[in-house]
């Protein structure tokens, strides 16, 4: 049968019913926990992300193409139109590959978000719990539109966070706008004009995917504005014969589960399936990083010791983070190396840690790094699960034949395997460390974690303001 007679009819009228209906009461308080932890991070990493060239470059970029004074671009003086700043902090929120990911759908999307609603938010001067609500509503959407068919995108050159996020904030824009259920329609549709996040960027180590989040904050609330002034957009853009999933997968043997685009919203939370990062890497590499520390912990274990590095992975990762080997082996830019297994343990294991100053130029070039990058290698294990569960089994062979093997379930910082508040608040610390001072740092923590109290959000991120340019 063609997936198209299988599915769900008039998809963007339920998710519309569902957003005009949607109150803060109605969120689960650990919904709003999480929400209000994710607004922590991504601040943090947005903060971060500006430290670095990558950073400088968007910042003169938001300032050419977006003058205004609407909003904050977090971790300086700047301010910018309402689309300046979304799209600048959500861009900056993934210059270190730092953020929260959808374990199945592999999508960021707290970063668009969190991006977006606290634009939106200082324009509107909307309440805390306003712009919480929004988060929330955006998460929410973008894990849903990316379940459909997991892994089917990545494999295809397309960054999910590229294709679904914007779905989820033109919902979010709509939301906090007061779109009425037509209105949120068009803006779906329209939003899906604009579905892109192409990651060639991968093959030359190029800083293109970095984008991806900005521009999805940028697009959603574009989308929302424009169905606000009465532009019109196809109500069938993600099922459609020409929609999202048509269009973008070209395939009959794929057939996209659209039960869970809709089924059982609002009881059940996509969103709380969604994993917080420990490392500045991409998130399957994750539990290999985390085995291979703990080997080398409790061990006390050197490159010079090590003869060979064996990572079993599940197959839908090999052309993400192991394939080319050429790429992998010798990455060209910090980006490169984010998306490298061979690399990342390499790097983990010869400095012992991976945080905020991890793939500095140096680094990629250390040769210490690099020899051991060459003794890593993978085998595929088809009995490995899919992208719903982060798992690592790796083994290390050492100089004298000895066999150390450690297997990590389920990703640190997942549902299963969560990240304390304190360790969120830590990495939070960590990222804005060199920009916001130790005061200023823990009085946004401690806003962020009431932001629910604040009657209009700008006096919230006024607290992300500094001397810095």
């Amino acid at each position: 049968m063609n997936w198209r007679g299988l599915r769900v009819i008039a998809a963007s009228q339920k998710l519309s019913e569902w957003v005009g209906g949607l109150r803060f009461g109605d969120l689960p308080q650990d919904v709003v926990t999480a929400t209000r932890l994710r607004i922590v991070d991504v601040i943090g990493l947005s903060i971060a992300g500006g430290q670095r060239p990558f950073g400088e470059s968007v910042r003169r970029a938001a300032a050419d193409l977006h003058p205004g004074t609407e909003a904050r671009i977090w971790g300086g003086k700047a301010r910018s139109s309402m689309l300046g700043a979304a799209f600048a902090n959500g861009a900056l929120s993934q210059a270190l590959e730092f953020d929260d990911t959808h374990n199945e759908s592999i999508v960021h999307m707290s970063s668009p978000a969190v991006a977006a609603a606290l634009a939106l938010g200082d324009r509107l001067r909307s309440g805390g719990r306003d712009a919480i609500l929004a988060v929330a509503i955006g998460n929410e959407i973008s894990c849903r539109v990316g379940s459909l068919a997991p892994g089917q995108f990545h494999k295809r050159g397309f960054h999910p966070s590229g294709l679904f996020a914007p779905f989820g904030v033109s919902w979010l824009a709509a939301k906090m706008q007061s779109l009425d259920q037509r209105q949120m329609i068009c803006a779906a549709g329209i939003t899906g004009s604009f579905a892109a996040g192409l990651i060639q960027c991968w093959v030359d180590g190029t800083q293109s995917k970095f984008l991806h989040p900005g521009w999805a904050a940028q697009s959603g609330i574009a989308a929302a504005t424009l169905a606000k002034a009465g532009v019109t957009g196809p109500g069938e853009v993600l099922e459609g014969r020409f929609g999202l999933y048509a269009s973008h997968l070209q395939d009959s043997a794929v057939v996209p589960d659209w039960n869970r685009l809709t089924e059982a919203l609002g009881d059940e939370w996509e969103s709380r399936n969604a994993s917080f990062k420990p490392f500045p890497a991409a998130h399957v590499i994750h539990p290999y990083i985390s085995a291979l520390l703990r080997l080398r912990e409790r061990h006390g274990l050197s490159e010079d010791q090590i003869h060979k590095i064996r990572c079993d992975v599940a197959p839908y990762i090999v052309g993400i983070v192991c394939e080319p080997q050429d790429e992998k082996l010798h990455p060209l830019s910090d980006s490169h190396g984010r998306v490298s297994l061979q690399y990342t343990l390499a790097e983990a294991l010869v400095r012992g840690r991976l945080g905020k100053d991890a793939y500095q130029p140096e680094f990629l070039r250390d040769e210490a790094i690099l020899s051991l990058t060459r003794r890593v290698d993978y085998r595929v294990d088809g009995t490995l699960p899919g992208p719903e569960q982060f798992k690592g089994v790796i083994s290390v062979e050492l100089t004298d034949g000895t066999i150390l093997q450690e297997v990590e379930e389920h990703n640190r910082g997942s549902a299963e395997n969560p990240m304390t508040t304190e360790e969120i608040v830590a990495k939070f610390r960590e990222n804005v460390a060199g920009t916001l001072s130790a005061d200023q740092a823990e009085r946004l923590v401690d806003a962020a974690l009431a932001l629910d109290r604040f009657d209009d959000v700008s006096r919230f991120t006024e607290l992300t303001v500094t001397d810095h340019d």
